[in-house]
């Protein structure tokens, strides 16, 4: 078992506990015990095999999967990712991990995670396209519209996504663009998905800020990772006034306490293609960059960051978890009990599977919504998410994390126990 999904069991038992203590309070918390097993495993396992033809004239045969993890609430929902590393058990708890997110924005999904064991730098152009298009053909019996809505995970884009869709569309013998998710716009995309979490990131930091006694002016922030989400959170931030400290790439960070002008930093890291050695600013790791004395941190890349080796060291208020799983669940305690506050990746980055619902039902609907519309709504619904996650952690004296499980299980519990499971 994987380290991933151990932590995504061990965290689901401690919620149950905690759930079964408040309803004992009195506090109106539920979960049937029945469904915990239920809970804990996926409805349905897919392991294929992908032949295909390089471009040398060699076969070769990849493996690919999809783990279908509850459907209660809905059809199943989660990314497609490409990586020499994905594994059966990192799969599972993906898609554990995505019932809980869909749950948690209130969005009608369950939860489901695929991924093709490769390397995807490795391939070119045609045969990335050759395996994408095999991979369909195999899962095509077991997704659709109704069924299992995929869209674009770690080292997959728009164009993988334009791939699966006209080949399910072939299969099909239709036009079916909302068998999958995070399209380019000129086939059914929709407009603002590329920085929806980033987006979704900083309406849940604005909503938290309303709830403590935190003043604008004084905040500085620390963003480790700046692909997609981070680069996007940190334009975004500046653009809301508030002060970038430091922020890293994979070659290492810069920080400049005063703060960094975003502007400048993105046209160095398009010319030479890194952060580091940025005028006027320090170079520092990774790893210090996590324990800088800013108010807000902003784990944007890599999971299992923040332990309980670093826990003690970190100085700021606040953790928003961009990544998923940058802090693990004995470093979450500790942080906690220092007074920090951590908002989890099942609630500060669903920003992205709400937009993929949008797109799913702007697709099924052929009517398509402008930028501001999108944004609008974006806002409505994860400030709905937060509200509900910030009332349970309130009320009962426990960290963000497990009152965002809390809300999750309860809701697939109650949904199970509806119709009759």
């Amino acid at each position: 078992m994987s380290k991933q999904f151990k932590e995504c069991v061990n965290q689901f038992d401690k919620t149950c506990e905690i759930i079964e203590g408040i309803k004992k309070a009195g506090n109106g918390a539920d979960l049937h015990y029945s469904h915990v097993e239920i809970l804990k495993n996926p409805q349905r396992v897919i392991e294929v095999s992908i032949p295909i033809i390089m471009d040398s004239g060699e076969l070769k045969v990849f493996t690919g999967f999809r783990v279908q993890h509850n459907d209660v609430r809905g059809p199943y929902k989660g990314g497609l990712r490409y990586h020499p590393k994905v594994d059966l058990d990192e799969v599972k708890a993906l898609a554990f991990w995505m019932s809980i997110k869909c749950a948690v924005a209130d969005i009608p999904y369950g939860g489901a995670k695929g991924g093709i064991a490769v390397d995807p730098k490795q391939l070119s152009q045609a045969e990335l396209e050759r395996l994408t298009r095999s991979y369909v053909r195999a899962m095509s019996d077991f997704v659709g519209p109704d069924k299992d809505i995929p869209a674009p995970d770690v080292y997959t884009n728009p164009q993988i996504m334009a791939w699966f869709m006209d080949e399910y569309s072939k299969i099909k013998g239709r036009n079916v663009p909302a068998v999958i998710t995070g399209k380019p716009v000129e086939i059914g995309g929709s407009l603002g998905r590329d920085t929806a979490t980033a987006q979704g990131g900083i309406y849940v930091f604005e909503h938290l800020l309303k709830e403590i006694n935190f003043k604008k002016k004084d905040i500085t922030i620390a963003i480790q990772g700046f692909g997609n989400a981070g680069m996007n959170f940190a334009i975004i931030a500046h653009k809301h006034g508030y002060k970038i400290a430091a922020v890293s790439d994979s070659q290492g960070g810069i920080f400049n306490p005063s703060c960094l002008d975003i502007n400048k930093v993105l046209s160095q890291k398009e010319k030479i293609g890194s952060v580091i050695n940025f005028p006027g600013a320090k170079n520092i790791t990774n790893e210090k960059l996590l324990e800088l004395p800013v108010s807000v941190l902003v784990p944007a890349a890599l999971e299992r960051v923040i332990t309980e080796k670093n826990a003690n060291r970190i100085k700021a208020k606040i953790i928003l978890e961009l990544a998923n799983g940058p802090v693990t669940i004995e470093a979450g305690e500790k942080l906690f009990k220092k007074g920090i506050i951590v908002v989890p990746d099942v609630l500060a980055n669903s920003g992205g599977v709400i937009v993929s619902y949008f797109e799913w039902v702007q697709n099924t609907r052929h009517f398509y919504w402008d930028l501001e519309k999108v944004n609008d709504r974006l806002e409505f619904q994860i400030g709905k998410a937060f509200q509900s996650v910030w009332k349970i952690a309130s009320e009962n004296k426990i960290n963000m994390r497990s009152a965002a499980y809390i809300v999750a299980i309860t809701k697939i519990s109650k949904a199970l126990k509806i119709r009759g499971i």
